[in-house]
């Protein structure tokens, strides 16, 4: 995992969380209580809510993204940049702060002022955007978009069959459609990844965020730290049946599952409670190897999608994940003839190691999916090897057009 610096902020697995408080300068933004038109009045919500309450970054908006609204041009974001620029010229705390916009014309003005890093919110599609982050040598946040500037984080609504092949459009599902989004025009060395949870689009589901969140881990195969803006999200007060005021538990929940799964940035209204839930997840995280002198990481990984993305980043062959991916089942009710039977059925990748009360059964999910049932095995035995040999089978469906795509 390559870390991250932003105007000597550390971002990556060898840095602590880091939050990204919110201010808006648009007054179509919906969340009232972070918009502001007044720079002195902006400031002193930095500084009071944002800064003192732990916010590491300060990303300002310049106008909403939600698809209800119009998109500004960007002679009209200049204008409001005005009011950003006097804002942080009057913040007397110390954050980085981040220009939220999809034009390099306006990133260009906003670092020239004084603004430390780039949040593009349509993932490159302006072209040129890279080159501008690149040239300020400035961190920039990617967030999933197609290649089209009044569409962001609608990437279904690319034409995949186009842009990659009618095939890996056919086996596409939507998280490897947001994952495929991100490498739109490229990343920069400073390039954070944000997988565009919300409702971008209509065709955005809950299901789509959800199942995104599951496979949060995923994204690490970008090589690149994570951001991830989920406060109040639909796809989470849903679960809960809460409403945006009441959803904060559920925002907090999944903050702490965010980092715990890799992310890296948290953006959020609420500065101080995301803080703390966000370093819960820190505190109980798998602790890795990773051994930079000699050049040796251990992946987060827990499933063969998740190790296809890694094989894929590294130019390796996506088909072989499943013999990447271990697996352990604990076994019980068994009789002296079941154990045996399942002893026997060891080996080729496959191990039982047996207890006074059960035992342990376990092995790749290609051995799993290859191994053989003996002829004499025991009813029981034969039923517990058969329905874990379903079961990977099923996780290795749900992987699949990953490992399909990404080999692609």
């Amino acid at each position: 995992m390559q870390n991250v610096e932003a105007a000597g902020l550390g971002i990556g697995d060898d840095y602590p969380p880091r939050i990204m408080g919110v201010l808006n300068v648009s007054e179509e933004s919906p969340y009232d209580p972070s918009v502001f038109s007044d720079p002195g009045d902006a400031a002193r919500y930095v500084d009071e809510r944002l800064i003192d309450e732990g916010a590491d970054i300060v990303d300002v908006g310049l106008e909403s993204a939600n698809k209800r609204f119009d998109v500004l041009p960007p002679d009209e974001e200049l204008l409001r940049l005005e009011t950003a620029v006097e804002t942080i010229e009057s913040v007397s705390g110390d954050a980085v702060f981040s220009i939220e916009t999809r034009y390099h014309e306006v990133a260009e003005a906003a670092l020239d002022a004084g603004f430390d890093m780039v949040n593009d919110i349509a993932g490159f599609a302006d072209p040129q955007m890279p080159r501008v982050c690149e040239e300020y040598d400035v961190a920039v946040g990617k967030m999933a978009s197609p290649p089209d500037l009044e569409r962001p984080g609608a990437v279904e609504e690319t034409d995949w069959a186009e842009r990659r092949s009618p095939a890996w459009a056919a086996n596409a599902d939507y998280v490897d459609m947001v994952y495929a989004a991100l490498e739109q025009n490229g990343l920069t060395d400073k390039t954070i990844v944000d997988p565009a949870f919300g409702g971008w689009s209509e065709a955005t589901t809950i299901d789509d965020d959800r199942e995104t969140f599951r496979r949060l881990r995923e994204f690490r195969g970008h090589g690149r730290p994570i951001l991830v803006s989920i406060n109040r999200k639909n796809f989470l007060r849903s679960v809960a049946d809460r409403s945006t005021e009441a959803a904060l538990p559920v925002s907090l929940a999944a903050t702490s599952m965010a980092v715990e799964r890799g992310a890296h940035v948290i953006r959020t209204h609420d500065v101080a409670e995301t803080r703390d839930a966000a370093l819960i997840g820190r505190e109980f995280a798998r602790e890795r190897l990773d051994d930079g002198e000699a050049a040796v990481e251990e992946l987060d990984v827990t499933g063969a999608g998740e190790v296809a993305r890694h094989l894929d980043r590294l130019g390796g062959a996506t088909e072989r994940a499943p013999e990447a991916t271990v697996r352990i089942f604990e076994v019980s009710d068994l009789d002296p003839a079941d154990e045996r039977a399942l002893a026997a059925a060891t080996g080729d990748g496959i191990g039982y190691v047996r207890g006074s009360d059960g035992g342990l059964l376990f092995g790749s999910d290609a051995a799993f999916e290859n191994g053989r049932v003996p002829r004499d095995a025991t009813d029981r035995a034969a039923a517990i090897l058969r329905r874990v040999r379903r079961w990977v089978g099923e996780k290795k469906t749900s992987s699949s057009a990953s490992s399909t795509v990404n080999g692609s």
